[in-house]
């Protein structure tokens, strides 16, 4: 009970003490972009992607449109087919290039798909140790990127694994079971290595991003990362899917939230995808369905693009960076298919119809969203004061958040939506907060240039 009184005192000074401030910081890089790692299968493919009257390159296209990012995969040694290996990437990252995007280059670890079911090792690694395993994986990665970089391809972006819920360079059983952390950090730890060490030996440093599908996941696969000594990352993706996952779009956005908070890393949606029809346009059978739709969200081209605005709006709103969709040009073919089918099993959920022609949720990648704006809480630091702590409902019940020193300051510096009201307590302890909060509301109007004031 003493220490409860104590806690209140601080709070009490505090919220007679504590402002609110525009921060004078850089705005963060905001990713709006598609992952085209089909495009070049759908050209030999002979697919005809058209935007009203005129055919149209789908690099340049999206960029037109709004795209400032390509997403392209790279497996190990696909001998099953011809793409998304090295030579193809090359391929694709000169056509993002040329079109003047972007390029997140994206390592399965795998001779085949990487996802949240399976992580299953390259044939040429299967039966190494654990340690030559690192030591091929640093290999593959560093030797990738020089390839790249000597021809003047180097991504801006690297994923270390794809979708690395379960244990990465592992068996389909082993990737479902709990993970041995010593393992997964030792390979983890060895692939950021060669992003970092690629970088600074070329003309690009890439930023690193880790990646997880469904946000239910994240939390406690990064929690879980950071204890066993995975903690070099610049970016999280997250795959977002109503299909697998059992979070609501809301319950994304907050799980957004508390991610800024707790790591000094930028979160993006890094793969989602909607049905503009739940018809089938080739005897292949749809991954998204029915069964993927949201209330409120038909399966229609209106339906397709409100979700990728509100999707988009939602991550920004809670101090995300960016969303990609995944495979937006993945179409029917009469020529080509896929182990599962003729065709695609992607054509309801491309951003093109059946008949190749650009739909009307292409638009979502040029809407003038509200981003939220840098800001500041500072509270005078008291002679001999230590550390401070802040709390309140803006990190999404991940506080009390330590404060950093600065001159004769303690600061805590983050970003809010324009307009947003916010309670908010600081305290010389990490226990407790919340109990006598101070209100900050933030008053104004527009995206940019917000007047902020802090009201005790």
């Amino acid at each position: 009970m003493r220490g409860k009184r104590r806690f209140f005192a601080a709070v009490s000074m505090a919220a007679s003490l504590l402002s609110l401030g525009l921060a004078q910081a850089a705005e963060p890089p905001t990713y709006l972009g598609v992952d085209i790692s089909y495009a070049n299968e759908m050209a030999d493919c002979g697919a005809v992607y058209r935007d009203g009257g005129k055919t149209v390159d789908p690099y340049p296209f999206f960029k037109a449109a709004g795209a400032n990012v390509a997403r392209i995969r790279i497996w190990n040694d696909p001998d099953w087919t011809r793409y998304s290996n090295l030579a193809d990437v090359k391929r694709s990252i000169r056509r993002a290039k040329a079109a003047g995007l972007q390029v997140l280059l994206d390592f399965h670890y795998s001779d085949d798909w990487a996802d949240g079911e399976k992580q299953i090792a390259p044939k040429a690694w299967a039966r190494l140790s654990t340690p030559d395993q690192a030591k091929a994986l640093y290999a593959f990665t560093r030797d990738t990127l020089a390839a790249l970089d000597r021809e003047g391809l180097m991504p801006d972006l690297v994923q270390v694994g794809n979708e690395t819920n379960g244990e990465i360079v592992s068996s389909l059983a082993k990737a479902k079971e709990p993970i041995d952390w010593s393992r997964n950090a030792l390979l983890f730890n060895a692939g950021i290595k060669a992003v970092r060490d690629a970088g600074a030996a070329g003309k690009t440093r890439p930023r690193v991003m880790l990646h997880i599908a469904q946000p239910e996941n994240v939390e406690p696969w990064f929690a879980a990362a950071a204890k066993a000594g995975v903690t070099d990352f610049d970016l999280i993706g997250i795959s977002y899917y109503s299909k697998w996952s059992k979070r609501s779009m809301a319950q994304l956005g907050a799980t957004i939230n508390r991610l800024r908070h707790l790591y000094a890393a930028d979160v993006l949606v890094v793969e989602t995808a909607y049905p503009f029809t739940t018809d089938n346009g080739d005897s292949s059978p749809n991954l998204l369905g029915a069964d993927s739709l949201i209330a409120g969200y038909p399966a229609t081209p209106a339906g397709q693009k409100n979700y990728l605005i509100d999707l988009t709006q939602l991550v920004l709103a809670n101090g995300g960076v960016g969303v990609v969709y995944w495979e937006p040009d993945w179409v029917s073919t009469k020529t080509c298919g896929t182990r599962w089918g003729k065709g695609s099993n992607w054509e309801n959920a491309a951003l093109f119809d059946f008949k190749g022609q650009a739909l009307e949720g292409v638009d979502w990648l040029g809407q003038a969203y509200v981003h939220p704006v840098e800001v500041v809480f500072t509270t005078p630091a008291a002679a001999g004061q230590a550390a401070a702590y802040i709390d309140g409902d803006f990190l999404g019940g991940v506080g009390p958040r330590p404060m950093t020193r600065e001159a004769d300051a303690f600061v805590y510096r983050t970003r809010l939506t324009p307009g947003a009201s916010v309670t908010v307590a600081t305290a010389t302890t990490p226990a407790a907060t919340g109990d006598a909060p101070a209100m900050a509301a933030i008053i104004g109007a527009g995206p940019t240039k917000v007047p902020l004031s802090a009201q005790p």
